[in-house]
C-alpha cells in the first residue's frame, strides 16, 4: 500500500497515482485500470479531458474494491454555454459510476478566459455540497493561482503539475508558494528526463546515484525509481502510468529504497538546472 500525504482538508492522498492521460487519453482504461488495482494502487487520476472517465469508472466497479479504500480524481476540462462547474462534475459522476470524487481540479487556466474566479466559485459549490471531498487546480502558474487565493474562500488542496528535474529551477517559485499555502504538490510527467529527454546532463547524475542505492539496498534499483524518489523527497505526490505490472511494482517499491542523500539531491537540481525541458502544456506557460 502506497503511504500517504495529507491535504490541506486533511484528507490523506495516496502518493503514487495511476494516470488516464497520456497513453491513455481517449482510450478504454478498464483494464489497466483493474491491472493497477490488482497490483496494489488506490489512487486514480482521470480528466474530462481524457475522454475515457466511464472506462475509468468501469474498470473500479469490476474490481469490486470499497469505494473507501480508493482516491479518485477529475478535472473540470470546459465550461458549454449556461453549464455550471456542478453540472459538468455531476456529468462526470455519471460516467465515473460514482457518487463523489476525493479531488476534483481545474485542468488548465486558460480555458476559463479570464473567468477563473468565477469557476473557482463553482469549485467551492461542489466542495461544500460533497460532490467533491477536495478541490484543486492543474498547470497553475504564479499568477493564476493568485487569482484563485485573493477571490476565493477555499485554499486549491493541490496543483498538478509538470514536475522533473528539468523544470525544477522555472517551477521554484510557484513550489514555494504552494508551500506557503499549504497546497499539496501533484507531478505528471515526471520520467521525462529518462523518456522524453535522454541523453541529457541529469544522465550521469543518476546513473551515479542509481548505482549508490543498487550497492545500499542490494537489489535492482531503475533510473525511473530514482528520479520517483527525488519527486518523494520534494515533498510531491507522483502520477504516473504503466501497461505492465512489474513497472507498477517498481514505483509502489520506491517508498522502501534508502533515502537520496542532500548531496544527490543538490546534484540532480544542478544537473537539471542546465536543461528547461517542458513537455507538456507548454501553451500555460507562454513556451
Amino acid at each position: 500500500m502506497a503511504k500517504s500525504l495529507t491535504l490541506n482538508t486533511g484528507a490523506k492522498i495516496p502518493v503514487i497515482g495511476f494516470g488516464t492521460g497520456t497513453a491513455l487519453y481517449g482510450k478504454d482504461a478498464t483494464q489497466l485500470v483493474r491491472l493497477a488495482l490488482d497490483t496494489g494502487i488506490t489512487h486514480f487520476d482521470g480528466a474530462q479531458m481524457y475522454n475515457n472517465e466511464d472506462t475509468l469508472g468501469a474498470g473500479i466497479k469490476a474490481s469490486g474494491k470499497p469505494r473507501g479504500e480508493l482516491f479518485v480524481t477529475t478535472k473540470l476540462n470546459v465550461l458549454a454555454p449556461g453549464e455550471s462547474v456542478k453540472d459538468s462534475l455531476k456529468a462526470s459522476l455519471v460516467k465515473l459510476g460514482l457518487e463523489y470524487v476525493d479531488l476534483f481540479l481545474i485542468h488548465d487556466p486558460t480555458k476559463a478566459k479570464g473567468d477563473l474566479a468565477k469557476w473557482w466559485v463553482g469549485m467551492e459549490e461542489v466542495y461544500r455540497e460533497g460532490l467533491a471531498k477536495a478541490i484543486g487546480v492543474s498547470n497553475f502558474k504564479v499568477e493564476d493561482l493568485n487569482v484563485v487565493l485573493e477571490s476565493g474562500t477555499v485554499v486549491p488542496a493541490a496543483n498538478q503539475i509538470e514536475f522533473h528535474p528539468y523544470v525544477w529551477k522555472a517551477a521554484e517559485p510557484l513550489i514555494n508558494l504552494c508551500k506557503e499555502q499549504g497546497i499539496a504538490i501533484e507531478s505528471y510527467g515526471g520520467l521525462s528526463p529518462i523518456v522524453r529527454a535522454p541523453g541529457g546532463p541529469l544522465d550521469p547524475v543518476i546513473a551515479a546515484i542509481r548505482e549508490r542505492l543498487e550497492e545500499t539496498s542490494g537489489a535492482p534499483v531503475s533510473t525511473g525509481q530514482v528520479l520517483t524518489k527525488w519527486i518523494f523527497q520534494k515533498g510531491a505526490v507522483a502520477v504516473t502510468t504503466s501497461s505492465k505490472a512489474e513497472r507498477i511494482q517498481e514505483f509502489l517499491a520506491v517508498e522502501n529504497l534508502p533515502d537520496l542523500t542532500s548531496k544527490e539531491i543538490d546534484a540532480i537540481e544542478e544537473a537539471g538546472s542546465k536543461l528547461h525541458k517542458r513537455v507538456f502544456m507548454r501553451h500555460v506557460f507562454g513556451e
